[in-house]
């Protein structure tokens, strides 16, 4: 179980990676389309549905409570869409390193809320 300062700090770390995969998927979405108008609606659309996937299925108050399978399979699917966003606009290493960052992140999280189910038990 970590301590509280670093609870804190790895929940923190992990609404910054959240604000981050929305950005990388507007930035791909505007990057990607063919002209403004379509650029616009990609830039809006894909980090929206995301958005929307994380509200119902994997925030702290998820309006759907799913299994932590479900929550870390969204999590997953976010993540690693803006990872494969940021390959793909040529930005190989950020996307890396991105998802290093999540997974280590998504890890301690899990590991941390397993810790504090068992200890409460």
């Amino acid at each position: 179980m970590l301590s509280r300062p670093l609870h804190v700090l790895n929940e923190g770390s992990a609404f910054l990676l959240e604000l981050c995969a929305l950005a990388a998927l507007a930035w791909w979405g505007y990057r990607t389309g063919e002209n403004t108008a379509v650029s616009l609606l990609l830039a809006v659309t894909a980090p929206g549905v995301a958005a929307v996937a994380w509200g119902l299925f994997a925030a702290p108050k998820a309006r759907i409570h799913v299994p932590l399978a479900g929550v870390l399979t969204v999590k997953a699917l976010v993540f690693g869409a803006a990872a494969a966003a940021l390959y793909a606009i040529g930005h190989h290493m950020l996307a890396v390193i991105f998802a290093a960052v999540a997974l280590l992140n998504t890890t301690v999280a899990t590991l941390d809320r397993r810790a504090l189910m068992h200890q409460g038990r």
